[in-house]
């Protein structure tokens, strides 16, 4: 019998997802009987789903046996009371390669001091700054998951000295790694360019506030692929202000679209990219659903389920 598998995503994305989601379950040697709508919620067995698709109740779905998240971040539908099946996020490595590469080109913007020349056509020969060698420069990832590792990993391949933070105690060959609120201290009076790639949760929202920031050195460097609400807006922009931190790279936002009159959007010291550090590709994160509905199937744990006490 065909197992039932509803995709519950944006609706805009399902041409896409029919094709590639069919491939991957023919690959695994599942048989799928997959759908963007269904008239009996109660033979839906997996849901694949995303907020901005048009499921909000779950209760309909009584023989649900798992939601598969396409997107990497649960904070804004994890305590939605009526989802609770296992729900397991998306981790996928288009979206891993996305965002290593992201973190790859803005650390190295700052790091050569690119903008000075892109933005210094005026005539003027500027040959007396040179930039040191990535050996000499520590990059602070705060973060070491999925996503943050990957970036630390490579920054470190381009001879960058790399040290990390997370709230559980981490291990990871030649990157120096760092928990608990010491930890965190330690990381950041460390960290040239500091980059943000925690999940949210209520424990890490303005993890860079007034007091964390002054603990980076002076004319330090951010970048925030991550989550909006992670940094304090107000005490990144005195910071910014006062030359503390020379310049921020930020691509999320507590709203999105960033709202025009934002003060980030006319900052001399802000760059604003519109939530593009990665997105989920569909032919790899295909691959990483029909190995969760594989798994379901034969009776093995999900990956990457969300921990719902710790809210990732």
């Amino acid at each position: 019998m065909s197992t039932k598998v509803l995709f519950a995503g944006s609706p805009g994305s399902w041409p896409v997802y029919k094709n590639t989601l069919s491939e991957s379950f023919d690959r695994t040697g599942l048989d799928v009987d997959l759908m963007a709508e269904t008239s009996d919620p109660t033979a839906v067995e997996y849901i694949v789903y995303a907020p901005n698709g048009l499921v909000k109740d779950f209760t309909p779905f009584t023989k649900l046996k798992a939601v598969l998240s396409t997107w990497a971040g649960v904070e804004s539908f994890q305590n939605n009371a009526t989802l609770t099946a296992p729900l397991a996020r998306m981790v996928d490595r288009g979206l891993s390669e996305g965002m290593r590469e992201w973190v790859l080109a803005h650390t190295m913007r700052y790091h050569m001091g690119i903008d000075l020349h892109i933005l210094g056509q005026d005539g003027i020969w500027r040959n007396d700054i040179v930039p040191p060698l990535a050996r000499n420069r520590t990059v602070g990832i705060l973060g070491l998951g999925e996503l943050g590792l990957g970036a630390a990993r490579v920054l470190q391949e381009v001879g960058f000295r790399v040290c990390g933070w997370s709230r559980r105690q981490k291990s990871e060959p030649r990157i120096e790694c760092f928990s608990g609120s010491d930890g965190l201290v330690e990381t950041l009076k460390q960290s040239e360019i500091v980059v943000l790639l925690l999940p949210l949760t209520s424990a890490t929202e303005n993890t860079l506030n007034a007091e964390m920031l002054a603990h980076l050195p002076k004319g330090a460097f951010i970048l925030n692929p991550g989550r909006g609400p992670l940094i304090d807006d107000e005490a990144l922009l005195a910071a910014l202000d006062s030359g503390h931190v020379a310049h921020a790279t930020l691509d999320v936002f507590r709203i999105e679209p960033l709202p025009v009159d934002h003060a980030y959007w006319a900052h001399p010291n802000v760059t604003v990219t519109p939530h593009i550090a990665s997105d989920t590709r569909a032919d790899t994160a295909s691959d990483t659903i029909a190995e969760n509905v594989r798994r379901g199937e034969a009776g093995l744990p999900f990956l990457h389920l969300v921990d719902r006490k710790e809210d990732y």
